[in-house]
């Protein structure tokens, strides 16, 4: 039978404490602070494409309790024109990613391709360079939306290819995961996001 010396002992116990002492930091990390996410459609074009691997600040709009939709603390709220990460309303085990076009309290209306915050246009970029087109329940032609307490009102930045609050209405901030801070792949397209 095979037998460790006192030297071998201790590096094994070094060893173990090491890697175990990695793991919780890179699990703690990756639930509280940051965390990593691969785009898979082309509903942010051009802002994100598919493929890009993106790094979410998750703590941004405050720690949820792991596993639950449970907030224990709230630091911020999205400000128009974040690109959020959230578990999706229908669905909330997939992770959905658009932007935050308004927040509790706004009024949001589509009209003639522009969106209107609270009866002014955004103009602003990026929302200065998409035609917003009026398909789904919410946001039709002429149809003003009141984004209740709690929620937010999200887009893609593809808006004829996008599934967003058009389709199904609100997020709610209990589904929040956080927001997106930066591409880091690939290699030419690496950059900060706003």
């Amino acid at each position: 039978m095979f037998k460790l010396n006192d030297a071998q002992k201790a590096w094994a116990k070094d060893f173990f404490e090491t890697v175990v002492t990695a793991v919780i930091l890179a699990l703690i990390i990756r639930t509280f602070v940051i965390q990593p996410f691969k785009i898979p459609t082309g509903s942010m074009e051009p802002t994100l494409i598919p493929g890009d691997r993106i790094l979410v600040l998750r703590y941004a709009y405050g720690l949820r309790i792991p596993f639950t939709y449970k907030r224990i603390a709230k630091f911020h709220s999205p400000e128009t024109g974040d690109i959020v990460v959230f578990n999706y309303p229908e669905e909330p085990m997939r992770d959905f990613i658009k932007r935050c076009v308004g927040k509790p309290g706004d009024s949001v209306e589509l009209r003639n391709g522009q969106i209107y915050l609270n009866t002014n246009p955004l103009k602003t970029d990026p929302f200065n360079r998409v035609y917003y087109y009026n398909r789904g329940p919410y946001g039709r032609e002429g149809e003003v939306l009141h984004v209740p307490q709690d929620n937010y009102f999200v887009l893609g930045d593809n808006s004829a290819s996008s599934k967003d609050s058009r389709y199904w209405g609100y997020v709610n901030d209990k589904y929040l995961i956080g927001k997106a801070l930066l591409i880091y792949w690939p290699p030419n397209r690496i950059r900060i996001l706003k």
